[in-house]
C-alpha cells in the first residue's frame, strides 16, 4: 500500500502554485482543514471560555477537544499532559521557568551541541542559580551524538539532559528511547526537541518514557503554534508560570499564561484528522491512533523514497559535501538534507534557486553551535532541502534539474 498522493495534495490548497514548496523544515504548509477550523471557531465560538451561556461551553469545548486530539498525536495517556504556546522556543522557556525552584547551586544540566537554540539557551539561563551547564558534543565524523560521550560527563548530580530527537541540519534520528533509559538509570530526567522529527514519524511518549517533549505544529501541517507534553507526575510538580491564584494543581493553565490560543489550538486537531483519514484507507473501523501510525508508516515509505533520488545526486557530485549521513535507503534519518558546495556560497546557491522557483534556504536555522563547530559560516552556512510527503518525485527531479543550471 502506498500513500495516496492526489488525496495528499488536494489537502493542502497552497501547492496549487507555481512554486515548489523544499523549505518545509522551517514551517510546512497549512491543511485546508486547520483553516477549516479557525474560521469555524472564528463565526461560531469566538466569545470567552468559561462561562454559563451555551456559545462559551461549545467554545470551551473545541479548545478541550484540540487538546485532546493533540495529545493523540504524542500518544499521551492524558489530555492534560499537553501544553499549548506560540512556539517551541517559548514552551521550552516557560518549562525551564517553571523548573527553576526543582535545581539547586552544584546541580548539573546537559545539553548537546547538535541542538537547536531552543533546547540549550533556556537551560543556560539556570546557571544563575548556580546550575552547572555540561555540554554532550556531537561526533563530527558521524554528526551523531554517542552515549559513550555522554558517560564522560554524566553524574550523580545531573537532574536534567535535553537532546534533539532530530537534528534540522544533519537529519539522522537519535534513538530517544535508549537514551531516555539511560539518562532515567543515572536518576536525571530528559527533555527532547521533536521538531525536526514529528513531521515524519510517529511520536509516542509513553513507549519511550520521555519526561518532556516538544513539537512545533506549525511545522507538522498545522497553524502557527506548539505543543509541549509534559509527563503527568512532573506536570503537578512544575511551578505556576500564570496569576498567584493559580494553583500547582490548575492544569495545564498554569503553564498557559495569557492562556492559549483557542482558535489555534482547536485548528490544530485537524492535523490529527488528517492523519488519521490517511491511515484509515485500509480499516476505517480502527482507533485513531492506530490509523496515525500507519499514516507515519505511508508517509515514512514515500520519503525514503524521495530522499534516495536527492540523496544519490548530492552524493554523485564530488564538489558537495552532506552534513549528515549519506545512506539514502535507511529509515534512520529524515529527509532534511544540509550540504555545502566546494567554492561556492550558500545564500548565492539559494538565490539562483529562485530563478527557477524552488523553494529552499541557507544558514545556520537556529543550530548556531553547531554550525560553528562545523566551520560552516565559510560558505554563509549551509544550503538545506528539506522534503515532507506532500512533495513528488516530479518535484525533486526538478530540484535537481536546477541544481544542474546552479551548481
Amino acid at each position: 500500500m502506498s500513500l495516496d498522493l492526489n488525496y495528499v495534495r488536494e489537502q493542502f490548497p497552497a501547492l496549487d502554485n507555481e512554486w515548489v514548496f523544499m523549505d518545509n523544515a522551517g514551517g510546512s504548509q497549512i491543511l485546508k482543514g486547520c483553516v477549516e477550523n479557525i474560521n469555524e471557531y472564528y463565526y461560531k465560538n469566538n466569545v470567552q471560555l468559561g462561562g454559563s451561556y451555551d456559545l462559551s461551553q461549545a467554545a470551551s469545548r473545541a479548545f478541550s477537544e484540540g487538546r485532546e486530539k493533540i495529545s493523540t498525536l504524542f500518544n499521551a495517556k492524558f489530555a492534560d499532559e499537553i501544553v499549548f504556546g506560540p512556539s517551541s522556543t517559548v514552551l521550552l522557556q516557560f518549562l525551564s521557568k517553571a523548573l527553576e525552584s526543582h535545581f539547586h547551586p552544584g546541580d548539573e544540566v546537559i545539553v548537546t551541541s547538535l541542538d537547536h537554540e531552543s533546547n540549550i539557551g533556556p537551560w543556560l539561563e539556570l546557571e544563575k542559580l548556580g546550575v552547572i551547564i555540561k555540554i554532550w558534543e556531537f561526533n563530527t565524523k558521524t554528526y551523531t551524538l554517542d552515549i559513550e560521550d555522554l558517560e564522560k560527563i554524566i553524574t550523580e548530580k545531573t537532574k536534567l539532559v535535553a537532546f534533539i530527537h532530530v537534528s534540522n541540519i544533519v537529519g539522522t534520528i537519535n534513538p530517544v528511547k535508549k537514551f531516555t533509559k539511560y539518562i532515567h538509570d543515572h536518576g536525571a530526567m530528559v527533555c527532547v526537541d521533536g521538531v525536526a522529527y514529528s513531521p515524519h514519524r510517529a511520536i509516542d511518549v509513553v513507549d519511550w518514557n520521555v519526561d518532556f517533549y516538544v513539537l512545533s505544529l506549525y511545522k507538522t501541517y498545522g497553524p502557527h503554534h506548539a505543543a509541549l507534553y509534559c509527563r503527568m507526575d512532573h506536570m503537578l510538580e512544575l511551578d505556576n508560570l500564570y496569576h498567584f491564584f493559580y494553583g500547582k494543581d490548575k492544569i495545564p493553565a498554569k503553564m498557559e499564561p495569557g492562556n492559549a490560543n483557542y482558535e489555534l489550538s482547536y485548528a490544530s486537531g485537524a492535523v490529527v484528522d488528517y492523519l488519521s483519514e490517511i491511515g484509515s484507507c485500509e480499516n476505517k473501523n480502527v482507533p485513531v491512533r492506530e490509523n496515525i501510525e500507519k499514516a507515519f508508516d505511508l508517509i515514512t515509505g514515500h520519503e525514503i523514497l524521495l530522499n534516495s533520488i536527492l540523496l544519490d545526486y548530492l552524493v554523485s557530485r564530488k564538489d558537495c559535501t552532506i552534513i549528515g549521513s549519506k545512506d539514502d535507503t535507511s529509515d534512520s534519518r529524515v529527509p532534511t538534507v544540509a550540504f555545502i558546495v566546494d567554492g561556492k556560497l550558500s545564500d548565492q546557491i539559494c538565490v539562483a534557486m529562485d530563478q527557477h522557483k524552488v523553494a529552499i534556504r541557507y544558514g545556520d536555522f537556529h543550530a548556531r553551535r553547531l554550525s560553528n563547530r562545523l566551520n560552516l559560516q565559510r560558505n554563509n552556512g549551509a544550503v538545506r532541502i528539506s522534503l515532507t510527503h506532500y512533495n513528488t518525485v516530479n518535484e525533486v527531479n526538478k530540484l535537481i534539474d536546477a541544481l544542474e543550471q546552479v551548481l
